[in-house]
């Protein structure tokens, strides 16, 4: 020992030198925020998996589209193909409008346009799966058609029905008939934890370490209320009215 100095004697010995603690104390953190979203991803399956109770009075919440074989198909001999292949392919739309508009901007002024609704178009890569529930006879009944993507800036291919004038929309009130389980205890623990994760500030450390990255969404830019300044967007004259009320 007379020969070495400390930090030679921690090297040869097992003593931990301070580099290494920290190291250590880092490396057990990141495990402790590692198991946080564990458990918040836990909690969140649980509430997830709650079933569906019935409601004692359902109500109705806006409108239905949807297709249905029209009057004459019915009647035909080829009824139980085209109802069979509408339950590959209907669509629904819901709206609170039973007219089904929506506002749009055309020359500067707010117009009301019905909603574009078409029955279910393919993919290329959905078609070539072998999970497409179309048998070869049903396949025949569409066509191959080349629409230009925004988003992906090219010409992308979809298998369009060739026959739409087969079905005819049928609008029905939208009825709310169940709700989910409430479980008091599952939602205590999940507020629990996400406070104590708003309040340490420790959402972005999280996913920045589980993730690789944090985006910067609106509902992590909440600010800390350990932050939140008291004063903050008051005038001055409602903070001196508040300050002579303290006097008094």
């Amino acid at each position: 020992m007379e020969n070495y100095t400390a930090e030679e004697y921690a090297l040869c010995s097992r003593f931990k030198n301070k580099r290494t603690k920290k190291r250590l104390v880092k490396e057990d953190f990141e495990k402790q925020l590692i198991q946080l979203r564990k458990l918040e991803v836990e909690l969140w399956k649980k509430r997830q998996n709650l079933p569906l109770v019935p409601l004692a009075m359902p109500y109705q919440k806006g409108w239905e589209r949807s297709f249905v074989l029209r009057e004459d198909i019915v009647r035909s001999n080829d009824a139980s193909f085209y109802s069979t292949l509408l339950e590959k392919i209907n669509t629904w739309q819901h709206s609170s409008e039973k007219s089904f508009k929506k506002k749009k901007k055309r020359k500067r002024k707010h117009v009301y346009v019905e909603k574009l609704q078409t029955v279910k178009e393919f993919s290329e890569s959905e078609w070539r799966s072998p999970k497409l529930a179309l048998t070869e006879k049903e396949k025949k009944h569409f066509y191959k058609r080349e629409r230009w993507c925004p988003n992906c800036k090219r010409y992308k291919i979809h298998y369009v029905f060739n026959e739409p004038w087969r079905y005819v929309f049928r609008i029905k009130p939208y009825l709310i008939t169940h709700t989910k389980m409430v479980d008091e205890d599952l939602e205590s623990e999940i507020q629990v934890l996400d406070n104590y994760i708003t309040n340490l500030n420790l959402r972005y450390k999280i996913n920045k370490l589980v993730d690789g990255f944090s985006y910067r969404w609106s509902y992590y830019q909440k600010e800390n209320p350990r932050e939140i300044s008291p004063i903050k967007n008051k005038s001055l004259h409602v903070l001196y009215q508040q300050y002579i009320d303290e006097m008094i």
